[in-house]
């Protein structure tokens, strides 16, 4: 064994540490953590800062300019993206909640974003989304209902122009999609959805072990 083996080792395992590490290492500022705030005043979970970090991350490298949401929440997720994209991009983001989107749009101007810079559409993922131009979006987050997910992965095929990417957020469910015995509806869809873009010829996918669990992958 070469001498430095057991470092390597070290740093390839993957554990609580290391969760709370990547959830540090970028930090997060008074917007997000007010964000943040909302979100566990309201009862829904936003996006970890690990996970948010990646979005914001890809959004850069495909120097996004057309970003569509599913989820809006209190706006954790948007102001990542938003701070990725490209100065000239929008950002469409659906979600059934008002209430919830106007935290959003509360949000996103305390980051400095221009008004014109994200559009607010309220209503059910799966009734506004085939609203949406086909092959006009660079980048599709869903974080919406698990039970929907496949459907979501239909719709974002059709948004997304060619090397355009989707991604979906929570597909660790918490541990419960590595526990086979567990076969409720959600975690069943979510298996689904982890399989069907697996074996997609049309996709190109990783499944990043940040928040709980980021799907990504890219349109071919």
């Amino acid at each position: 064994m070469s001498p430095g083996a057991p470092k390597e080792a070290a740093i390839s395992e993957f554990g609580p540490a290391r969760v709370a590490l990547a959830d540090t290492y970028v930090g997060e500022d008074a917007v997000l953590t007010y964000a943040r705030a909302q979100s566990a005043r309201t009862g829904i979970r936003a996006i970890g800062p690990s996970g948010g970090a990646c979005l914001r991350l890809l959004a850069a490298a495909l120097d996004a300019k057309a970003v569509a949401e599913i989820g809006t929440g209190t706006g954790v997720s948007g102001v990542y993206l938003l701070r990725g994209m490209r100065p000239d991009g929008v950002l469409t983001t659906v979600d059934s909640e008002p209430v919830r989107q106007q935290l959003a749009r509360e949000a996103y101007h305390a980051a400095g974003f221009a008004a014109n810079r994200s559009r607010f559409i309220p209503g059910r993922a799966l009734e506004v989304l085939p609203r949406l131009a086909d092959g006009q979006y660079d980048l599709v987050f869903c974080d919406g209902d698990p039970a929907e997910s496949r459907e979501y992965l239909a719709e974002a095929l059709r948004l997304l122009r060619p090397g355009g990417m989707v991604c979906f957020e929570g597909v660790f469910q918490e541990g419960r999609l590595a526990e086979p015995e567990l076969q409720d509806p959600q975690t069943g869809a979510v298996r689904d959805l982890v399989q069907a873009v697996r074996e997609s010829e049309a996709l190109l996918p990783a499944l990043l072990p940040v928040s709980d669990g980021l799907l990504c992958a890219v349109k071919r």
